[in-house]
């Protein structure tokens, strides 16, 4: 049987924000039982902004209690805009219960608002959430922007679950090994992983053109300019076009003044009109 869905007026709703900003103001805690929190989620479907704020607030200093109606709102509201407050408002209470139903989101929902807030509250959770969102990238059946979000969550994960990141740049999957590298950013370029740089490195050898692709992307933003250069030089040759195309535009981007003879060369060598206009373009911005 399908729970009745508690529905508030314009009138119950404005009211209700303001009695809970007032006690949100005083250090008080909303009442947390279910009759209020029913109440409270009603009110992420009201058409103000800043009303479906001071609910989301309300709710998320409830805590781990209110999980439990958020995930049902998520899973199951008809109201799109209560299913985006639900999935934001799973973020700010940060209780890993709901990982599993924020991938069903991710994957399911038809709104991409709603999958874009599933994804950003999964990645809040560090290597909790990574098996779920490795999921997402291997499942033949998901499309591109799901794939994408989830690769976008992985680069927030990294910094929660450094470990966890290096391990899945290693994974036997390709999609995972291309998430995780291009992950690995934020590792090396502020925390100055070393492990985590050499797993860069070693990317651009990787048999996978994608993860190779993602490694000569990353490596002129956080490697220091002489192994950036070393490494770059090397996949310009690569048998990957967009690796060729990706390397060109790091070392330009690095503004590589060693490596214009190089690119003089592979301009001679390269057949793939898209890699020429690249290599022209940095050729012509470092002479």
């Amino acid at each position: 049987m399908k729970k009745h869905k508690v529905k508030l007026t314009y009138l119950e709703a404005e009211k209700l924000s303001e009695e809970l900003k007032l006690q949100l103001r005083n250090g008080e805690k909303p009442n947390d039982d279910q009759r209020s929190i029913q109440r409270m989620v009603a009110g992420l479907a009201d058409k103000r902004g800043l009303i479906r704020r001071s609910f989301a607030e309300a709710l998320g200093v409830i805590g781990r209690g209110a999980t439990s109606a958020l995930q049902e709102a998520l899973l199951h509201d008809d109201d799109v805009i209560v299913r985006r407050a639900a999935a934001k408002t799973l973020k700010l209470i940060g209780d890993p219960s709901a990982l599993p139903d924020l991938l069903h989101a991710l994957i399911n929902d038809e709104d991409v608002v709603v999958q874009g807030s599933a994804a950003g509250a999964m990645a809040i959770f560090g290597d909790k959430a990574l098996e779920h969102l490795e999921k997402v990238l291997i499942e033949p059946s998901n499309n591109a922007l799901q794939k994408g979000l989830a690769s976008w969550a992985f680069s927030f994960v990294g910094s929660e679950a450094p470990e966890a990141l290096k391990k899945a740049a290693k994974s036997s999957h390709i999609e995972v090994r291309a998430a995780a590298i291009t992950a690995l950013s934020d590792q090396i370029q502020f925390l100055g992983d070393h492990d985590a740089k050499n797993i860069l490195i070693s990317a651009i050898d990787d048999p996978a053109s994608e993860v190779r692709a993602a490694a000569t992307s990353l490596i002129g933003k956080v490697c220091e300019l002489e192994l950036a250069e070393e490494s770059l030089m090397k996949t310009l040759s690569d048998e990957s076009s967009q690796v060729r195309k990706n390397s060109a535009l790091s070392l330009m981007e690095i503004k590589s003044k060693r490596s214009l003879e190089k690119l003089k060369l592979s301009k001679v060598k390269e057949q793939d009109k898209n890699v020429l206009k690249i290599l022209d373009l940095a050729i012509k911005s470092l002479t």
